[in-house]
């Protein structure tokens, strides 16, 4: 079977099995039993119990991690003989997006050959933007193993197609075993060790995965696991990694051991795109406010890289059931993506946080032939890259929303990345059809 028919396969096998349970019914595989909810929040990891965080609350877990991490900023700068307040805190937050993190690859790339990339302070990352965060976290020396991963990497380098009859009898649709032994070459313990070196420094690597038991989204600390340098930490990395791109239902999820009240537990983790296409920090934690209240203050700025045109994607829908199911998803995930965007912009406003945001331009039409087809991703990790090396042109706001006082056609306004050759150009600004970007004549 074709990689092209396996995934169309997935995208219509999670209506075809509830159609055939409903039929026939089906044992389910085995696992330990779920966490009890009550229990949740008493979890521990490889005996640890401060290394993740829900990710739709701002628990004192992680207030405290955010606060330890900016004195440890400060003690390092300090130890480096410089003197004075902090530099600017940087931000980057990476979608998901399958092979369309190519883009975001490509751009992060071009951006260290423009001069003007920034060390990040926080990175995160959902689904294809966690494969991509360890090495945009990790800066420069890593953009040739990122580079390799988003232009060699096949179909089979991710998948492996399973038969119809998994979705009746197994967890998902294709297994990702192809994946690991990829992530396996790349997330090594030597770049667990620079990870954990960087978290010394204070800075902060964050992987969001979904808790399919519970229904929420979790907030992986990855720094922190790596500084414990507990047996089996890395390879709860990489699981970690594989969970946030398991697509329900097409690719199996993560089984995580943990314990609770001295019982042992599993828990069942899925895409992060579960719950969000990309993230930062929960909306409930007011990160200004905080931070003043611990006597920290700088300037901050937030680069949003969305692997993903903004832009409506026609399609002639099929009067069929999972042709009309499938493209309603479909619509769902795009539609997601945007309110997610909506929704960090209003919490960087509220926060006085500098808002970028990079998208796959409309302009961009080389067809995807297959699921992480080679040359689609090399088509698009140019384009981002050219982007990126010519001082990126970051919208100021999210798709389509207009601030008061704007105007009455002003949509969105964009800036160049900083340091770069166009930051002292006029600001050029355009109506922007549907929910495109459009400034200077590039999408």
């Amino acid at each position: 079977m074709s990689i092209a028919a396996t995934v169309a396969q997935c995208r219509r096998g999670v209506f075809a099995a509830v159609a055939c349970l409903l039929i026939v019914g089906c044992a389910a595989l085995p696992r330990l039993d779920a966490v009890p909810s009550d229990e949740a929040s008493n979890v521990t990891v490889l005996g640890l119990s401060d290394v993740r965080y829900w990710g739709d609350e701002d628990s004192p877990t992680l207030v405290r991690e955010g606060t330890a991490a900016y004195f440890r900023e400060l003690s390092a700068f300090r130890k480096a003989g410089k003197e004075g307040p902090l530099p600017p805190a940087d931000f980057l937050a990476i979608s998901g997006g399958g092979e369309n993190g190519a883009f975001g690859a490509g751009l992060l790339v071009g951006w260290t050959a423009s001069g003007t990339r920034p060390q990040f302070k926080v990175v995160t990352g959902i689904s294809t933007g966690a494969l991509i965060a360890p090495f945009a976290f990790l800066g420069p020396r890593y953009d040739a193993q990122l580079q390799q991963i988003y232009t060699t990497l096949s179909g089979k380098d991710v998948l492996e197609p399973r038969s119809y009859l998994a979705a009746l009898t197994q967890d998902a649709l294709a297994s990702t075993s192809p994946l690991r032994r990829t992530m396996s070459r790349y997330i090594t313990q030597a770049m667990l060790d620079d990870i954990a070196a960087q978290y010394a420094k204070g800075r902060l690597l964050l992987i969001g995965t979904t808790d399919l038991d519970q229904g929420r989204p979790v907030v992986w600390n990855i720094g922190k696991l790596a500084a414990s340098h507990r047996p089996g930490v890395l390879n709860l990395v990489r699981n970690i990694l594989i969970a946030s791109a398991a697509i329900p239902g097409a690719f199996p999820p993560v089984m995580i051991d943990v314990e609770a009240d001295g019982r042992h537990y599993q828990e069942m983790h899925v895409d992060g795109g579960a719950s969000a296409q990309v993230f930062v920090y929960p909306p409930s934690l007011q990160i200004d406010v905080t931070a003043r209240q611990s006597g920290i203050v700088r300037t901050r700025h937030l680069y949003v890289i969305r692997n993903a045109r903004l832009d409506p994607k026609w399609a002639e829908t099929k009067r069929r059931t999972l042709s009309i199911a499938n493209r309603a998803i479909s619509t769902l995930i795009q539609t997601q993506g945007i309110g997610d965007l909506y929704r960090i912009y209003v919490a960087a406003d509220r926060d006085k946080i500098d808002f970028n945001l990079a998208s796959i331009p409309e302009t961009f039409k080389v067809e995807l032939k297959q699921p992480f087809d080679t040359a689609y991703m090399r088509a698009l990790f140019k384009l981002g890259y050219d982007l990126g090396a010519k001082g990126y042109v970051w919208a100021k706001l999210p798709p389509g929303y207009k601030e008061l006082g704007a105007g009455p056609i002003l949509n969105s306004t964009e800036t160049p990345m900083r340091g770069s050759s166009a930051a002292n150009a006029p600001v050029k600004v355009a109506v922007i059809p549907r929910l495109g970007t459009i400034s200077g004549g590039r999408p």
